[in-house]
């Protein structure tokens, strides 16, 4: 069994019974507290979503393969141009996490679509966290949307999407526009429960709570 929750921004932590992964814990750059899981993983889309807390027992910041706990994590390099032609592209990473037969993929701050090469490397996805608040910073809710289908996945998380407690760099776009997308069943839980590799038969957009 494991279990998702959102942490705002881009960032999720994925939990199983041995280990607590933190995707893009460094929740300062959206105007919270940075996540520390003293004896985690820390891993991120962008070097700049880390923390670099010594309370992590590993900080994964690129593409590679890991293996951590029960869970293996594989980093996949992607590079996306700023949308501010002063800055220059933005090295990133995406990850598929391997747990109990089932593959969550996180994708991260990506441009306009994924190559078949890229697709390829993600495999088949059960459960996909994207972020959708568009205006540059990362997929709106048409490229998330797009990206959804190319994947097929059971589930999908967005994340990084318009939230009043949220500061982004940039102004992000409501969630229901990639709701309005998507045209899928919607869930608001507190946490996503996986238990046995269950997952439902089509596709489902769980709209996590945020969790302080």
């Amino acid at each position: 069994m494991f279990e998702i929750e959102y942490k705002g921004g881009n960032a999720v932590e994925l939990a199983t019974k041995n280990v607590t992964i933190v995707f893009d814990p460094k929740r300062s750059l959206v105007g919270l507290r940075d996540i520390i899981v003293n004896g985690g993983v820390e891993v991120g889309t962008e070097k700049r979503f880390l923390t670099g807390a010594p309370e992590y027992k590993l900080n994964i910041d690129g593409p590679g393969e890991y293996e951590v706990s029960d869970v293996a994590i594989s980093g996949f390099q992607i590079s996306r141009q700023l949308d501010d032609p002063s800055k220059s592209i933005a090295e990133g990473t995406f990850y598929t996490v391997d747990v109990d037969g089932t593959r969550v993929a996180v994708l991260g701050n990506i441009e306009n679509s994924l190559s078949e090469e890229q697709l390829d490397e993600l495999g088949a996805v059960h459960i996909l966290v994207i972020p959708v608040g568009g205006n540059g910073y990362s997929p709106d809710a048409e490229i998330a949307a797009n990206l959804v289908k190319a994947i097929e996945p059971k589930i999908v998380i967005p994340v990084s999407y318009a939230d009043s407690s949220l500061n982004y760099e940039v102004p992000q776009d409501s969630v229901d526009l990639f709701v309005q997308a998507i045209k899928a069943p919607v869930k608001e839980e507190s946490k996503l429960k996986v238990k046995n590799g269950l997952l439902p038969e089509s596709l489902e957009i769980w709209k996590l709570k945020l969790s302080i």
